[in-house]
Parts: C-alpha cells; structure tokens; sequence
C-alpha cells in the first residue's frame, strides 16, 4: 500500500476511531449493563475495535453517526456472543442426552473407557484379520450367521449348502477365531 493510501485511511477512520477512543469507557459500561461482566464487556469493546479495525474505506465513509454506528456495533457483537453461547450450551445439553445417564446425582458415561475402546478396535482389528485366514465359504456363512443373525438354517438355504455344513463351517471359524484371538 503506497503512503498515500494509508493516510487517506488514517484520515478517512479517524472519526471512527476518535469516537470509539472518547465512547469507550461509555461502551464499556454500556455492555456492563447488558453482561453483568465487566471483563467480558472489556472484551466485547475490544472486538468492536477489532471490527472497526477491519472495516474498509468505503464502509467508513458510509459511517454518517460514529457514537450511533460504535452503539449499533457493541450491541451486535453482544447479541452475536450470546447466541454463540446459546448454541455451545444446546450442543452440550444435546451431547450429555446422548451420552449420560443420570444416577442419582451422579452423571454416568454411556461411552465406554478410552482404554477399553482401544482394546476392543485392537481386538476387532485381529478378528478381521483372522477371518481373512477362512475359506470364502467358512467365512460366508460365519458372516451370514453371526454378523447378520440368521439361523443355520437360513445361512444353509442362503448358501445353498446343508445346514451340517454351515454348523460345520461356523464350528471351523470360531476354533480359528480362538486360536488367532484367544478368549474373549
């Protein structure tokens, strides 16, 4: 940016900045008020100098009230953080249905341990594993059977094979299982 623009808009937001420099104790108050927190008000005054801050030439010139425009501005960006805080406490009451339950007093995870989820990926990892060392067939009908939940015969009608040759091949992958995996 050559020099000459930066004191157009240098000269162009003084008038802003002027009014938000003079308002801001006034603003701090302001939103006092409206938060009961004077921290977070100090907080607020400080985004609305960051707005300020951001705006281009041509939104500045469009400014015709400062203290109006710096009162509109604090009250926006008051009004935007409590929604945004709204919706954080929706999402975390609608993550606490969803997870815990409530016992007593006391709140209960419905999740389990991260260590035990750990084992139990780890433990699914290996049992994928060990039904890739199945034929196709034993690995069919232990899918059908167990993953689906049909019954043998179901799985033998499915397979078109009898239902001694599922009960066969389901016998021949859980050994295989136990012996890849172990128990349980």
């Amino acid at each position: 940016m050559a020099r000459d623009e930066v004191t157009v808009r240098q000269v162009r937001g003084s008038a802003l900045l002027d009014a938000y420099l003079e308002r801001r104790e006034a603003l701090i108050r302001y939103l006092t008020a409206r938060s009961g927190s004077r921290v977070q008000a100090e907080d607020l005054v400080q985004d609305v100098y960051l707005k300020i801050g951001a705006l281009s030439d041509a939104d500045v010139a469009q400014v015709l009230n400062p203290n109006a425009f710096l009162y509109r501005l604090a009250t926006n960006i008051f009004l935007d953080r409590i929604k945004q805080e709204h919706r954080g406490q929706r999402r975390q009451s609608d993550w606490r249905v969803a997870h815990v339950s409530v016992v007593g007093a006391d709140d209960i995870s419905q999740d389990p341990p991260a260590d035990d989820a750990a084992w139990a990926r780890e433990k699914l990892g290996r049992v994928l594993a060990a039904l890739e060392l199945l034929s196709p067939s034993c690995r069919r009908a232990f899918r059908l059977h167990k993953l689906e939940g049909l019954s043998h015969a179901e799985t033998a009608q499915a397979m078109g094979i009898s239902k001694s040759a599922v009960e066969k091949h389901i016998s021949a992958a859980l050994k295989r299982l136990l012996i890849e995996v172990g128990w349980p």
